[in-house]
């Protein structure tokens, strides 16, 4: 922790020790209210912002070892009625880091990586502290149950794979039968290296490998394509993104959808060239076991054989598939009350040359 020296300068490598002791109430472990007032340090003794020594809570005891090479210099005594040992600690956070800001901004937070194991049953091989720090747990918990397809891990696809590896969701089923390419790497977020690139693993194993780094489970790999034939393979899912061209089996998952009451939703763009830069739209469609009527009039089904039209180039830019995975990944999440639903839109597009957003299909 930070601390001023006799010399007026500011050292980070301060160290403050103090004995901790816990207890069990209820069958959760918490600290035990602080029995004594006396803490220990490691470095020069902590001083005022004009180097003078802080003898506030200055001890004559000698340095000390407690073993396993924990060698302190000083003993601190702060005496104070401590309500609970974060109390503590923070009252010798003040009088020493205190002074330290007193000369350039500088914290004892050092927002260390806290491990997870199989004991926990933790989603997470690492403690989600980008939740607890803003107290959004409960919130994060309405997606616990959440057992999610994504058909599809292209530009878009991998973007929505993105966003939903970081939440609490009990599953994610991947399915995409093409190989991770060179181009894919340009429209995907993150980035590979030559060697990785030359693989040549599929998009599947490529995404899957990459977020098992943070997901201790969940993530289930499907190398195949979604038809008619192994739609079933969606028995059990509570969400589905649909991130594919249109085609036969687009219509077959929808319809599998449909019967089975699983709320989706279909995601897409349309860019075309022009003279003055490319022009089109980003589209995103909820279909819910509610409202489907309208997924007949806004969804581009097609055929897998049906004539090349002005669409299919299949332009793709990063920028724009991570617009179309973030309109996709935030409409889910206020269907799930995450976010406040107030709109209940249920499809949504956005025209890149003039920026607007229409939101129609409301309930």
């Amino acid at each position: 922790m930070p601390y001023v020296t006799s010399s007026g300068e500011v050292r980070e490598n301060g160290v403050l020790v103090s004995r901790l002791e816990t207890q069990v109430i209820d069958g959760t472990e918490t600290t035990k209210k602080p029995d004594d007032h006396v803490a220990y340090w490691m470095g020069e003794h902590p001083c005022h912002a004009d180097g003078s020594k802080i003898r506030s809570f200055e001890n004559p005891s000698a340095a000390q070892s407690f073993g396993d090479g924990l060698n302190v210099d000083f003993t601190f005594s702060a005496k104070a009625s401590y309500r609970d040992y974060e109390h503590k600690m923070l009252a010798y956070l003040g009088w020493i880091v205190g002074e330290a800001r007193k000369i350039r901004p500088v914290t004892a937070q050092t927002y260390p990586v806290y491990a997870t194991d199989e004991d926990d049953d933790d989603i997470f091989h690492y403690i989600d502290t980008a939740s607890s720090r803003v107290h959004i747990g409960a919130d994060n918990e309405k997606l616990e149950a959440q057992r999610i397809a994504i058909i599809g891990v292209g530009g878009t696809g991998s973007y929505v794979l993105d966003f939903v590896a970081k939440t609490r969701v009990a599953e994610i089923h991947i399915f995409d039968a093409d190989r991770f390419d060179t181009h894919n790497a340009f429209r995907s977020p993150g980035a590979w290296s030559l060697a990785e690139l030359e693989m040549k693993k599929t998009k599947v194993d490529n995404f899957a490998d990459i977020y098992s780094k943070i997901r201790r489970k969940g993530l289930v790999r499907h190398n195949e394509a979604l038809t008619d034939e192994n739609v079933h393979l969606l028995a059990g899912v509570t969400f589905v993104f649909l991130c594919l061209d249109a085609g036969k089996s687009k219509r077959a998952i929808v319809n599998w959808l449909h019967q089975n009451r699983v709320p989706f939703i279909d995601i897409g763009m349309g860019i075309v060239r022009t003279p003055s830069g490319l022009q089109g739209i980003v589209r995103m469609l909820l279909s819910t076991p509610d409202k489907n009527d309208h997924v007949n009039r806004r969804m581009s089904f097609g055929a897998d054989d049906e004539a090349e039209n002005e669409y299919a180039t299949n332009i793709q830019i990063a920028e724009l598939n991570a617009l179309n995975a973030s309109l996709a990944v935030i409409r889910w999440k206020r269907y799930l009350g995450f976010y406040r639903e107030a709109g209940r839109e249920h499809c949504t597009t956005y025209q890149i040359a003039t920026g607007e957003m229409c939101n129609e299909e409301r309930t």
